[in-house]
């Protein structure tokens, strides 16, 4: 592969080793040459997320996975937090000395460009993550496009772990969603899900956005940002490492800025 060409760093913010695999298959499918894919996986937390608690803490293993990668690597081009609801992203992009792509974020955007009318609905798998991505629709100014959330019992792992059964669960499920709010676009959301979309798309009525497709396609064009508009580093901490508790040594230097 080219040497010249950028490098993006999938994130995993839960311990699933073979979440990280199954992103990375995907996202370098849809990135094709256009970019060096590289993955990480978190090393504390919860294997998948499907609470608040969970999400909370996938927030940290997030700083935590970047800090212990950055500091073993050069910057990367890009960075995708690699779950839908995007754990950390706010703090990633106060951090980071590369642009910042989410899941949700991307697919979100993506949704309402796609949308006939602009708006869109979101499927995915557990209930926790009704309200979660509700607040994340909010706090990035998309809640009056967010048409409805629509999830499934399993979680996002059970389904991944039993594809052949999930599909008509989520297909179904995608019609429903577009059904009853009137959405333009249906969002299969999850890291679980990637490949999903393409299987039941021609199942639903409205263009379906996979989550992790959208998110590669946007941390591409991310990654093509002049560096010295890219937040992070640039408002310096007046922490010192030292001054931080029970972070590991990597971690605490990143939040300092050192």
């Amino acid at each position: 592969m080219n040497p010249q060409l950028p490098t993006l760093l999938v994130l995993n913010p839960n311990t699933s080793a073979s979440i990280t695999a199954l992103l990375l298959e995907h996202a370098r499918r849809e990135a094709g040459e256009r970019a060096r894919l590289e993955g990480c996986t978190a090393r504390l937390g919860a294997p998948y997320i499907a609470s608040e608690a969970a999400c909370a803490i996938a927030a940290h293993s997030a700083l935590d996975a970047w800090a212990e990668w950055r500091a073993a690597h050069p910057a990367p081009q890009g960075l995708l937090i690699g779950c839908f609801g995007d754990p950390g992203l706010f703090a990633l992009r106060e951090v980071c000395d590369c642009p910042v792509t989410g899941l949700a974020e991307a697919a979100f955007r993506e949704a309402q460009r796609t949308s006939d009318n602009g708006r869109f609905a979101v499927v995915t798998g557990g209930a926790a993550w009704g309200p979660m991505l509700d607040r994340l629709a909010r706090g990035l100014g998309l809640d009056d496009a967010l048409a409805g959330i629509h999830t499934v019992a399993p979680s996002g792992a059970a389904l991944a772990a039993d594809p052949q059964s999930a599909l008509p669960l989520l297909a179904q499920a995608c019609r429903d969603a577009a059904r009853t709010t009137g959405a333009g676009s249906v969002i299969l959301g999850g890291a679980g899900l990637a490949g999903m979309a393409a299987r039941i798309r021609d199942q639903v009525p409205v263009p379906i956005v996979d989550s992790v497709e959208a998110g590669v396609r946007a941390a591409l064009v991310a990654s093509r940002s002049t560096p010295g508009l890219v937040a992070g580093m640039h408002a310096k901490s007046e922490l010192h490492p030292g001054d931080w508790s029970g972070l590991g040594p990597a971690l605490a230097r990143c939040l300092s800025g050192s």
